[in-house]
């Protein structure tokens, strides 16, 4: 393992109509496609990816505007970092890669482009698993002292330019090692070849620019988009698999909607899912459970157990 690909995976540079999106496609059989979540990359599926490549075929990808992914023109209201134009660039890089339709798996960040895809291209979306996320308009009605506090990329990266990028330049390290760190997870989970390539992804300032577009998007236009869904009763039609970690705020904040599982059926038909011991970052520290959560989801229409 290297800190520029996923063993048995061959890397591709996929041209769309808005930059070349990067990625990692490996295995056999009906496609699926992995969306990483800040502050990592594409990588953070190397232990997940091999093991579902035995009956998928696999496409890690990292998110435009992140990892080597070229970073879309910035635009008004942020809408070039937005999920739904995210979702779309992306779709069509699948395209490219022969996969007309495809069962997509995000965690953190990309499990809010891979909702987005599931409801703006329900043709192309066949299944979608979303990983220690709710739907973002959610996030913002229900947010409290506890989100500020806990997972500071929410606000403090949506602020105006150049604030937030200035103070990710100047320290990558210490945002990478406060995330890993502090987000329930063991530090040990990551080895230092894959910190390092989370700590260069964060040292580029376009790259950076770009995210800190992705989290103003998601503080604006997002929320918009989703509350537009939300009000006209627009729904996920595909199966939706949720995961979340046991001892992060999702298995604790959200009862009085049900939890994730409550929160998940207004917004989709088919909804399953559960808990996995772990902090934030649990599909990184357990990757077998997780892959094991996702490939019985993909291959069955039973509903998943722990």
């Amino acid at each position: 393992m290297t800190p520029s690909g996923i063993e048995g995976f061959v890397s591709r540079e996929v041209m769309t109509d808005r930059g070349m999106v990067f990625c990692h496609e490996g295995g056999g059989g009906p496609p699926i496609l992995l969306l990483h979540g800040f502050p990592e990359t594409s990588l953070m599926w190397h232990g997940i990816a091999p093991l579902l490549a035995g009956d998928f075929t696999v496409v890690a990808a990292d998110l435009p505007g992140y990892g080597r992914s070229d970073c879309p023109v910035d635009s008004e209201n942020h809408e070039a970092m937005s999920k739904r134009a995210l979702a779309s660039i992306l779709v069509e890089a699948m395209k490219a890669l022969g996969h007309e339709t495809f069962a997509i798996i995000g965690h953190d960040r990309g499990g809010r482009v891979a909702y987005r895809a599931a409801l703006d291209h329900p043709d192309r979306v066949t299944a979608v698993a979303v990983l220690d996320v709710i739907p973002t308009y959610e996030v913002w009605e229900r947010a409290d002292a506890r989100l500020a506090l806990a997972f500071w990329p929410f606000s403090l990266l949506a602020q105006p330019a150049p604030l937030p990028e200035r103070l990710l330049l100047a320290a990558p390290e210490a945002f990478i090692d406060n995330a890993l760190s502090e987000w329930g997870s063991p530090p040990e989970a990551f080895p230092s070849w894959l910190r390092e390539a989370y700590v260069t992804a964060l040292s580029d300032s376009a790259h950076v620019h770009a995210i800190c577009e992705e989290y103003r998007a998601a503080s604006g236009i997002d929320r918009e988009i989703d509350r537009a869904d939300l009000e006209t009763g627009r729904r996920i039609r595909c199966p939706l698999l949720a995961l979340w970690s046991d001892k992060g705020g999702l298995a604790a904040w959200y009862d009085d909607a049900g939890g994730p599982l409550g929160l998940w059926r207004h917004w989709a038909e088919d909804v399953r899912g559960h808990a996995v011991s772990g902090g934030h970052f649990f599909p990184e520290v357990q990757p077998n459970a997780t892959a094991g959560a996702i490939s019985a989801f993909l291959r069955s229409g039973r509903s998943t157990s722990p």
